[in-house]
């Protein structure tokens, strides 16, 4: 009996785990009974965002967007399963009356059911507003509304109804699983030096578990906001088996580069999804792990302590698949260079994920759920392309407006699937028209990075994934002999839009260095070639039938057409 217990139980969890649907990870009742619930997910790069709406009735569902909560302004959809079938309309409220139907709809149904007492309505829109009675969809939070009746006849829905506010593009859960606590690992009563760029390392153990638990939300602990810029906690390999404080960079504390943690200027809480969490204890129980953090002191303050640090949230809830931090871009090392006086210059980093399984024994695909951009102070713009069989499918995630004072881990808005065999590019757009002299990668503020840190389950063994230019060929491209010759050319070059264009053209043609590195610092190096990368542009908007206030005719046949459908 109790094998037979333990059997069901298994194949439960295993049901409510194949139940997750990686273009809908976000959930909210939208009412105190748990009876409404909303699940969504969104496509920024393609302006399009997905719901599914359940509630429990047989009736009519409503749901839509308010101004300030009530009917006045609202905008909505009513859908439901009638006698006749499938109903379902974009509509408007001007007050407290029945929505009048859009001329233009702009909501597609995708599917609507109705069993066990329960309706589920799954459709789709675009984000931004397609006419005047729609609203926009923007990244603050927003009034939701709903409504519905016990029966397929639309009247007044009396107290079945509700308004909740959520932030749907910008969204980040806060959920309180069983067994739960938290640890911290911070710097303690460190002064911080009086130069402007430093970084200090602490080496450390976490906390010892008696078994694996899940890191399912991570915190910043900033005592010095002016002073902290970002911090980064990185897995060390078995050879570090010592504590360690010292300045980053200058022994030992260099081979911890698995990166678990990432928080930037600006940013917030993150929470990782409900299928993943971030492993700790069991057997990366005995591991060390190194706290970067990064002070930016532009006034060489003196005598400043500071305590700063992550909060980690975890359970003994074990969910499904271990999650990992991947870092990929352009690797930070000595010997690239950004021209002065460019308005917008384009550097790139790549990751063939072909070359992955040269390094590790059992790779897989990536489930990429969020990620964090990240460059200094001349970053303007950060793109992700993701390019499969030679061909750009997407960009896996992009800042069109990158701010230096605001980073922060952001989700996709649906899991993406990176295959093996797959390539990431990372373009960052520069711009240095206020600088007189050249900008070089490295790890100064006023130096440059061009890096995207994407979260992904299941994990792998995988440290980075990055690229770097053939020093060689870029210096035999521009006439030098070797490298002193190739920094007089840099250093005495007139630089405009001419022989600044020319130089980025050269930078992008040339061969690259693909570098993989797995958890034991085990790495590999493979030449490869940049793709080329194009703006996707977003869908049109979504467009269901076109109506006319006295064209009722044309209404009722557009919806037949659509209840045909189901």
């Amino acid at each position: 009996m109790v094998t037979l217990s333990l059997v069901l139980l298994l194949l439960s969890v295993q049901w409510s785990w194949a139940q997750e649907d990686p273009l809908l990870p976000f959930s909210e009742h939208l009412d105190p009974e748990h009876k409404v619930r909303l699940k969504w997910g969104f496509d920024e790069i393609q302006g399009t965002i997905l719901f599914e709406l359940t509630v429990n009735t047989n009736g009519w569902v409503g749901f839509g967007f308010s101004p300030k909560g009530g009917m006045t302004g609202a905008d909505v959809v009513i859908g439901g399963i009638g006698p006749d079938g499938s109903y379902f309309t974009d509509r408007h409220a001007g007050g407290n009356s029945m929505p009048v139907v859009d001329q233009q709809q702009n909501y597609k149904l995708l599917s609507l059911t109705e069993s066990d007492g329960k309706t589920v309505m799954k459709f789709q829109r675009s984000i931004d507003s397609c006419d005047k009675d729609d609203l926009p969809i923007t990244d603050l939070p927003m009034k939701l509304i709903y409504a519905y009746g016990q029966t397929d006849d639309i009247t007044y829905h009396s107290n079945r109804r509700g308004t909740k506010e959520l932030n749907l593009l910008k969204y980040m859960p806060h959920v309180n699983p069983p067994n739960s606590s938290f640890f911290d690992i911070t710097m303690v009563n460190f002064t911080v030096p009086a130069k402007q760029t430093y970084y200090h390392c602490k080496i450390m153990k976490a906390p010892t578990f008696g078994s694996k638990q899940h890191i399912y939300r991570i915190e910043p602990v900033i005592e010095n906001f002016d002073l902290v810029h970002h911090l980064l906690l990185y897995r060390c390999p078995p050879t570090v088996a010592e504590p360690l404080e010292v300045e980053c960079y200058t022994g030992v504390d260099g081979t911890c580069m698995e990166v678990v943690a990432v928080w930037g200027v600006g940013g917030g809480a993150f929470e990782f999804p409900e299928v993943a969490g971030l492993p700790i204890g069991g057997n990366v129980g005995d591991f060390f792990y190194r706290l970067e953090v990064h002070y930016n002191n532009p006034n060489k303050s003196a005598g400043r302590v500071d305590n700063s640090g992550l909060r980690f949230y975890y359970t003994s809830e074990l969910r499904q698949h271990d999650a990992a931090v991947l870092m990929t871009g352009l690797a930070v090392a000595p010997g690239y260079a950004i021209p002065p006086k460019a308005k917008s210059f384009l550097t790139y980093g790549m990751c063939d994920t072909a070359d992955i399984p040269k390094v590790l024994e059992t790779p897989h695909d990536l489930q990429v759920f969020s990620a964090m951009l990240h460059t200094h102070l001349a970053g303007r713009k950060v793109r992700v392309g993701h390019f499969r069989g030679g061909e750009q499918i997407d960009l896996l995630v992009a800042d069109e407006n990158y701010d230096f004072e605001y980073q922060e881990v952001t989700n996709l808005g649906k899991t993406k699937t990176v295959k093996l065999d797959d390539k990431l590019l990372v373009e960052c757009t520069y711009n240095t028209e206020n600088r007189d002299t050249l900008t070089w990668g490295g790890f100064s503020t006023t130096d440059e990075m061009c890096l995207a840190f994407l979260f992904y389950y299941p994990a792998m063994n995988l440290s980075g994934c990055s690229s770097f230019p053939d020093l060689k060929a870029l210096q035999s491209a521009m006439g030098a002999t070797d490298i002193n010759s190739w920094l007089n050319i840099m250093f005495t070059k007139t630089w405009n839009d001419t022989t600044i264009n020319e130089y980025q053209q050269t930078l992008k043609s040339i061969h690259q260095f693909i570098i993989v590195v797995d958890s034991l610092n085990n790495a590999a190096s493979y030449k490869g070639t940049l793709p080329d990368l194009k703006v996707i542009p977003p869908e049109p908007c979504i467009s269901g039938c076109v109506t006319k206030s006295l064209a009722v005719l044309s209404l009722l046949t557009c919806l037949a057409v659509q209840w045909a459908s189901f």
